[in-house]
């Protein structure tokens, strides 16, 4: 005789099985997601650099960089490591490089973000899918496969 929850277990069982199976598809969405929104931002960058230079002496203010070094970093991140996160090399690597330069966004433009609330959300929300992505063990769907599992 099987005891009442038996079934119930079961089910739950399975539902756990399924969603398994869809979290390589959620690493990979987030994964896009968060690759788009930096690379967009570093390929607005990239499109017009005097502007770029012009925010990072007078608008930006990124702590214990000169301007232009800070431009140039920022951009470079924005561009390299959203890529890497694509294709899945070095996936943690790459969500902790995008995850510092959020960080570093959110220091450097605060006199603004914290009076748009909507904006500072956004960040938020990058740095805790970055942080799961930085954190999380599972299997990824890779378009190069790096070895390691």
């Amino acid at each position: 005789m099987t005891h009442p929850t038996a079934g119930a277990l079961e089910k739950v069982r399975n539902a756990d099985r399924a969603l398994a199976l869809l979290a390589p598809l959620a690493d990979l969405l987030a994964r896009l997601y968060i690759a788009r929104v930096f690379l967009l931002s570093g390929w607005s960058k990239i499109s017009d650099w005097d502007t770029t230079l012009y925010l990072f002496t007078d608008e930006y203010h990124v702590p214990l960089l000169p301007p232009n070094l800070a431009a140039i970093l920022g951009t470079g991140g924005e561009l390299l490591f959203p890529v890497m996160l694509v294709l899945g090399l070095f996936t943690r690597l790459s969500a902790l490089g995008l995850f510092f330069l959020n960080i570093v966004a959110l220091a450097s433009y605060w006199h603004v973000l914290k009076d748009v609330p909507v904006a500072l959300d956004d960040h938020l929300v990058w740095g805790l899918m970055l942080g799961l992505l930085m954190t999380w063990q599972g299997r990824r769907w890779e378009i190069l496969e790096t070895g390691r599992r």
